[in-house]
Order: C-alpha cells, then sequence, then structure tokens
C-alpha cells in the first residue's frame, strides 16, 4: 500500500479525507506544516494532500517549496486542498509545483479519482 500524507489544521478535513482514502491505502496525518516535513521524512508518501493555510511557523506553500526544491521528495505528488480558491491561488500553487488544487468544498471522490490515477 502506498502511505497518502493529509496534512490540514482542520480535523474533520483530515477524517473525511481519511475516511475517503483509507480503504485502499496507507493514510498518516500532520495537522501544520512543521508536523507535515517531519511525516514525510518518516513515513515517504507518494502522495501528500496538502492545507495552504495552518497555523505555525510554516504554511503550506512553504511545505510545498520544501518538497519540490529537495531531490529526495521532488518526485511526490502533491495536491492542494484549501479554501482559498481565486485563480491567482491556484496559479501561484502551480508554479511552486503542486500537481493539483481542490477548493473547499471539494469532492471525496475527485480527490480519490486523481490519487487513484497517480498512484495507478
Amino acid at each position: 500500500m502506498a502511505d497518502i500524507l493529509i496534512v490540514d489544521d482542520q480535523s474533520n478535513i483530515r477524517r473525511l479525507l481519511g475516511v475517503s482514502l483509507g480503504d485502499q491505502w496507507h493514510v498518516v496525518e500532520a495537522e501544520n506544516g512543521l508536523s507535515a516535513l517531519d511525516m514525510v521524512r518518516r513515513h515517504n508518501p507518494k502522495v501528500v494532500l496538502l492545507d495552504v493555510m495552518m497555523p505555525g511557523a510554516v504554511d503550506g506553500l512553504q511545505v510545498l517549496d520544501a518538497l519540490k526544491i529537495d531531490p529526495s521528495t521532488a518526485h511526490i505528488a502533491v495536491a492542494i486542498v484549501s479554501a482559498r480558491g481565486q485563480q491567482a491561488d491556484i496559479e501561484n500553487a502551480r508554479r511552486r509545483g503542486a500537481d493539483a488544487y481542490f477548493v473547499k468544498p471539494f469532492s471525496p471522490r475527485q480527490v480519490v479519482a486523481w490519487v487513484q490515477e497517480r498512484l495507478a
């Protein structure tokens, strides 16, 4: 099973994604940017579902930057799952290396379909 890391400060979002994905893959969770970077090092996930706005010193875009600049993690597929849905937000995330962008509220089916495609 491939590991999927869900990073969101809202436990209900982590739970929704975890339930949607947990039957097919091993899912791990983090609630902020610093713990996300730690979980990436410990679990080496194949996919990261990443919120942008989180409390603490490291937001989701900084996590994305850190993952994409490091050759050992640049291959990880990253989907942003954020309430920020302006075209400028989506384009910024894409420029930084995001592989997909889902705007909250999102369809869990769409996220699952994207993960299935990435891990096929």
